[in-house]
């Protein structure tokens, strides 16, 4: 881990212009122009591409309010990351973290019409869903990457839904002993005027099957070995992580879980984005545990 004795420097700094509301960036993306912002900062620099660890670029289109990160499946963490970096160098001492995403409410948006529409243009609605889980960069969907990985390991069908099933059966298996009660606090709804207290996990299947898996069809690519049974599920929920120095834990008197140990980002290839997740990619998470705690 990184200390905070280290020095921090500048090594160069560039910038687009700054187009006008409805003005001449108007048809650019926010990814088109981090490129070029990011290509002139590299040359001017003169700093090879490859020995840059990783990228945490300002994007503001949010309500949360907090300062959020974006790192796709790997955001949750990095707030820890975040949390572990200001402690560090003394600007904070006890930081809350966490990740929450609410897919079903991803909207569906219409591009480009904000400065008017053109007599018989075909605007087409865009899922906002599809498109924040796509890399406009290598124009690549996120379940194309785990095809991609796939074939590049040789993995197949049959496998993954052993896999699928597995998980499944173990969900089920932990839900019944209440192994997720003392990690889960209940969200109260209102179902028919009734207050109604959800307090168990909605998106597993312990129904599932070997058959009813191989019944489910390729979604990605029509040759393809990922199905609903064997992708990431699309879920709502939140998760929230306290993270303290050790003089806040004594002066306060906190409980330790555990102990931050390490962590580690990975850059990889984008058509590839889970190879990151591999034993031999450093992107992953050291935690010391603490006495009389489970493992992490």
């Amino acid at each position: 881990m990184a200390s905070a004795a280290r020095g921090v420097f500048i090594v160069a700094a560039k910038r687009t212009p700054f187009g006008a509301f409805g003005g001449k960036l108007a048809e650019k993306t926010c990814v088109d122009l981090q490129e070029v912002a990011a290509k002139a900062a590299l040359a001017a620099g003169n700093v090879d591409p490859s020995i840059v660890d990783s990228a945490v670029i300002g994007n503001v289109i949010s309500i949360v309010p907090a300062l959020t990160v974006n790192r796709l499946c790997g955001s949750g963490f990095q707030s820890v990351v975040n949390a572990a970096q200001e402690i560090l160098v003394g600007d904070s001492n006890v930081v809350l973290t966490g990740g929450t995403d609410n897919m079903s409410q991803a909207p569906f948006m219409a591009r480009n019409i904000r400065f008017g529409t053109r007599l018989g243009a075909d605007y087409k609605l865009e899922d906002s869903l599809w498109t924040s889980l796509t890399d406009f960069h290598c124009k690549t969907p996120m379940g194309v990457t785990a095809e991609n990985l796939g074939r590049k390991i040789r993995n197949n069908e049959r496998r993954g839904r052993g896999l699928r099933l597995a998980s499944q059966q173990n969900w089920a298996a932990a839900n019944q002993e209440g192994r997720f009660k003392a990690e889960i606090s209940p969200v109260m709804l209102k179902i028919k005027g009734k207050e109604v207290q959800f307090d168990t996990d909605e998106h597993p299947r312990p129904q599932t099957t070997k058959e009813s898996l191989a019944k489910l069809p390729s979604v990605f690519k029509k040759t393809g070995t990922v199905t609903a049974g064997t992708a990431s599920g699309i879920s709502d929920g939140a998760g929230a992580v306290i993270v303290a120095s050790e003089d806040a834990i004594k002066q306060h008197g906190l409980k330790p879980l555990a102990r931050l140990v390490s962590y580690g980002v990975a850059g990889v290839e984008p058509t590839i984005m889970g190879s990151a997740q591999f034993p031999r990619s450093s992107g992953r998470f050291k935690l010391e545990e603490s006495p009389s705690t489970t493992s992490t």
